[in-house]
């Protein structure tokens, strides 16, 4: 079973495009958001002061949207196993409906703090995720 990690976002006046709802850019940076919140969280603080992490990639299905004021649930998790430097993290934003109305598959690039080169992601980085 993977860990999951959940966080409340709410559609403030300048999220809003002028289409009346939350802007394209604005759910990339709640996803950023949400994934960097859970890797504080749940990564071991060794982890945490020797690795940090960089998107390299987003796919993002929008399937819905939601207005200024409007409350959306975003839920992340680790899926599958690590690909030499990257690993792929999933996100569903629901609204308060309970309805996934955007869905993400986010890959992620690990990075060693002092060199800020690439590193491979050892099975003990990802433990706490899963």
């Amino acid at each position: 079973m993977t860990a999951k990690f959940e966080q409340t976002f709410t559609a403030r006046p300048e999220h809003i495009d002028e289409l009346g709802h939350v802007n394209n850019t604005v759910w990339v940076r709640w996803i950023q958001d949400l994934a960097v919140a859970h890797w504080e969280k749940t990564a071991a603080p060794d982890h945490s002061a020797q690795f940090f992490w960089v998107v390299t990639r987003h796919e993002i299905d929008y399937r819905g949207n939601v207005a200024e004021g409007e409350t959306v649930t975003g839920e992340t998790w680790i899926e599958g196993t690590p690909r030499g430097a990257t690993s792929t993290r999933r996100v569903d934003f629901r609204n308060e409906a309970g309805k996934v109305i955007v869905s993400a598959a986010t890959t992620w690039a690990m990075l060693d703090r002092e060199t800020q080169r690439l590193v491979r992601v050892r099975p003990e980085v990802l433990a706490p995720f899963t």
